[in-house]
């Protein structure tokens, strides 16, 4: 019972850490509102479970072992991130918001499966709380999916707040200035994924 409590803590003082996936949920609710913050949120659990499985299954302990699969994920993670930054600086107006829709879950699933420190993080912390005797992979992804169910608050909590943000100043250029700094956001969060070591 002290494990699952100490679990259940950390899990949720990771996800109220601020990261790519806050970045992009914030840039997702000003480009398509709560519905394609919404969907980056499902994209984003897709590659949480992903991961959590991974680590069941011991795929994700070879990424961390390996020193050329970390590097590919983390040059990938990092490129991902500065992309997505960088369409969020050359935003045109709403048109680009009904696109974003389309592509906020991608944009989310992208993100989470390109974050090597997702893979580090779970197999730094699963192992700790699995009991004996129970299966692996099923605690695996119940610990994974309780994580989910934590982001799926938080982020939703998030967007609509930044909804509310956006529509108390619905000029757009206040707008394009919010999306701006979350693209600034991600472009750094890239840059300092690509520059450090592990």
């Amino acid at each position: 019972m002290h494990s699952l409590a100490l679990f259940a803590g950390l899990a949720v003082v990771v996800t109220l850490t601020p990261g790519p996936a806050t970045a992009l949920v914030v840039r997702s609710t000003l480009r398509a509102g709560r519905r394609g913050a919404f969907l980056t949120t499902l994209g984003n659990s897709t590659g949480v479970l992903f991961w959590g499985a991974a680590s069941a299954a011991g795929i994700a302990a070879l990424v961390a072992a390996s020193e050329l699969a970390f590097l590919v994920l983390k040059v990938t993670g990092a490129v991902v991130l500065v992309v997505l930054g960088i369409q969020s600086w050359r935003r045109t107006g709403v048109a680009a918001g009904a696109r974003s829709t389309g592509r906020a879950f991608a944009d989310g699933v992208l993100t989470s499966l390109a974050n090597p420190k997702l893979a580090v993080f779970f197999i730094a912390l699963f192992p700790q709380f699995l009991a004996g005797g129970h299966s692996t992979l099923a605690t695996g992804l119940a610990m994974a999916s309780f994580i989910v169910v934590l982001d799926l608050v938080w982020y939703s909590m998030l967007a609509f707040l930044v909804a509310r943000a956006r529509h108390a100043v619905s000029q757009d250029r206040w707008t394009k200035r919010l999306e701006r700094l979350s693209g600034g956001i991600m472009i750094g969060l890239g840059l300092r994924l690509a520059l450090e070591s592990r």
